[in-house]
């Protein structure tokens, strides 16, 4: 697929971020011509000046493009390839973010930073690039290029999710001689949580689990995912009223059996809430509920 003008335009833009500036005696001052000459680029670039662009290169500079492979070589290739861009696009306009400049010698410097190439009604195309440069004829020229798009941020459902941020954090429900322990915590971008369980009595762990709670763009709802060490699994799906939170679900018993339920889960302070299960049906049989229990934040 042939790549847009947009996408093309860009990579040429990254490319040609070279430096036509007068030789200084200090890395410092030279690390301040590169940024001079890098705005200065960006201007020319915006006034549609390929003949210019190209003049950054080095004579025998080389470029990669990332887009359609191709290798361009030389101030010439370059300027025929930028004309025939601004040509095939109007209205496109540039900018440049330099995040690091660092000198490997006194005459070869490293630059990184982020282009962005805007065009009217498409999407800013962006590049992360680093560039080599020489200095040469008295000016700082660009030599070799490499890019790589710049990808958004992975996607996070938090802002749907970050009510049930109370329930991050260690608990414990201990009765008799039997306790059920928990640990909560976001994953990476927090779009689940995830709920480690484990029953015990007295000694002997009994049964342990998974529980994974997260955002469904599907069906437009919080549900959850539960797989605990007998072989049992369930799904549920979360609603809130009020100050409770209300998981009704349906689970697969180890031995087969069909199993339904709702969990009540109301937070009453920062260090503890309250869990009851009701409506529950094992087998197509209805059992009591389970009263309600209060479960408290580890130390």
């Amino acid at each position: 697929m042939k790549p847009s003008v947009s996408a093309c335009l860009l990579s040429w833009a990254i490319v040609s971020l070279g430096l036509a500036a007068a030789p200084a005696q200090e890395t410092g001052d030279d690390k301040a011509a590169i940024e001079a000459a890098v705005e200065s680029y960006v201007k020319a670039f915006n006034a549609r000046d390929a003949k210019a662009l190209a003049e950054h290169w080095s004579p025998e500079g080389v470029y990669t493009s990332r887009l359609g492979g191709e290798q361009i070589t030389g101030r010439d290739a370059l300027a025929e390839e930028f004309a025939a861009q601004f040509e095939a696009s109007e209205n496109t306009k540039l900018e440049v973010a330099t995040e690091s400049i660092e000198f490997l010698s006194p005459n070869v410097a490293l630059e990184r930073g982020t282009a962005t190439v805007t065009e009217p009604e498409a999407e800013p195309v962006k590049s992360e690039y680093t560039a080599v440069y020489v200095q040469r004829e008295g000016r700082w020229l660009i030599d070799r290029v490499s890019e790589e798009e710049k990808l958004p941020a992975p996607p996070s459902h938090f802002g749907q999710l970050e009510d049930l941020d109370w329930m991050v954090g260690d608990w414990i429900d201990r009765e008799g001689g039997e306790a059920i322990t928990t640990q909560c915590q976001w994953t990476r971008n927090r779009n689940f949580l995830v709920r480690a369980f484990m029953v015990s009595i007295e000694d002997r762990v009994d049964v342990t689990g998974m529980e994974f709670v997260g955002w469904d763009p599907a069906r437009k709802q919080i549900r959850s995912w539960v797989f605990d060490s007998d072989g049992g699994f369930a799904e549920g799906s979360w609603s809130r009223s009020g100050d409770r939170w209300l998981v009704k679900t349906k689970a697969t018993l180890p031995d087969g059996r069909i199993a339904s339920s709702t969990s009540i889960l109301r937070p009453l302070d920062e260090d503890s809430f309250t869990w009851q299960q009701v409506n529950r049906v094992v087998g197509g049989q209805l059992l009591p509920n389970i009263d309600e229990v209060v479960i408290v934040r580890q130390p």
